[in-house]
């Protein structure tokens, strides 16, 4: 599958720089992928939109405060860390900038020395792999978020005014490098009134990387390596979703990651609780189980998130929906708007 299908024009303009001031003005643009029509209304209006019996699913990850500045050891340059992810044996997988400084067995030193860290292997594309630990047995995540910045999508030119606009209002478990942008949406009092009309949300996590943001640089789709994501759904979660499908109700996902996370522990039609990662590439062809409608912002071109949300809905009219959007001005990205591809009868039983 040629990479270019999932190309289409994104003026600069259109890539929102700030939040609003309000999370539920956005803009929303409801398709309703059975009858392949549009309308253009706004994200407070989504209720419309789901019905009663409905599962909303959300991803609860908060975003670390993952860009870090340190020096070499020794009173060398400046080098800015950016943390993605940990794994289990505590190294930290990173970007570091400038790379081609650091070799193996180089330390670093972050905030006077309050933190340090080994450099162990170095990747291709600025990727390290480092271990972090903190002066007189002070946590490494607290330091982190002392003394850490949150990392902007390269595509944000502008310093936010107050961080938390890039955190969901129910983040709560620390862990992603970017924001699962169409949570960015919802206030309290959204959630609470889907809530009184019989909307059920549940909640997953699924840890954010970097690689979300690079674009498929493969002519062949199938060629492109997709990115390796931690994620976690419990038993609760799990059996709510269960028992939304054997009532009829739908499964609604609220993001890309949500999507990945449910089809990566999805086992004969049914949510399976799971820990780990996932190296789940979704794209058109692909098999859904258990997602009925997806929430999403408008995506990069040529991106693999792009690539699954035509998955979801038909790339013809994803494209369509994406053409109809920049004619519309609508804003694009992380801070942008937001896109409700809508089965109302549900998406296995759309012919």
């Amino acid at each position: 599958m040629q990479t270019d299908l999932f190309d289409y024009h994104l003026p600069p303009q259109l890539i929102a720089q700030k939040p609003l001031e309000r999370r539920r003005d956005s803009l929303l643009l409801a398709v309703n992928c059975e009858k392949r029509t549009f309308e253009h209304t706004l994200f407070r209006d989504l209720r419309l939109y789901l019905q009663e019996g409905d599962c909303l699913v959300l991803n609860s990850s908060r975003v670390r405060r993952a860009r870090i500045h340190g020096f070499k050891e020794g009173g060398g340059a400046e080098i800015e860390i950016l943390l993605l992810n940990k794994d289990d044996n505590g190294k930290w997988n990173a970007l570091a900038r400038p790379a081609r400084r650091l070799r193996p067995g180089v330390r670093l030193k972050f905030a006077g020395g309050e933190m340090e860290a080994e450099v162990i292997e170095t990747h291709e594309r600025g990727e390290v792999s480092i271990r972090l630990s903190g002066r007189a047995g002070r946590s490494v995540e607290a330091i982190i978020e002392e003394i850490g910045e949150i990392p902007l999508p390269p595509y944000i030119k502008a310093e936010p005014d107050d961080p938390e606009r890039y955190q969901t209002v129910f983040a709560s478990q620390l862990g992603s490098a970017a924001a699962p942008t169409a949570g960015l949406h919802f206030e309290q009092e959204e959630l609470r009134a889907l809530e009184e009309t019989g909307v059920k949300p549940a909640f997953l996590r699924l840890d954010i990387g970097l690689d979300t943001f690079r674009p498929i640089e493969t002519e062949l789709l199938e060629d492109h390596r997709i990115h390796m994501e931690n994620y976690a759904i419990d038993e609760s979660a799990c059996n709510l979703i269960n028992s939304t499908r054997e009532e009829g109700g739908r499964i609604v996902a609220v993001g890309t990651t949500v999507v990945r996370a449910l089809e990566s522990c999805a086992s004969g039609g049914e949510a399976k609780a799971f820990s780990g990662d996932t190296d789940l590439f979704i794209y058109p062809g692909f098999r859904f189980q258990l997602v009925d409608c997806l929430l999403t912002n408008f995506h990069m071109p040529k991106s693999s998130l792009l690539a699954l949300v035509c998955a979801f809905a038909g790339t013809g009219l994803v494209m369509e929906a994406y053409q109809a959007a920049v004619m519309s001005g609508y804003r694009f990205l992380s801070l942008g708007d937001a896109c409700f591809f809508n089965f109302p009868n549900g998406r296995d039983t759309f012919k």
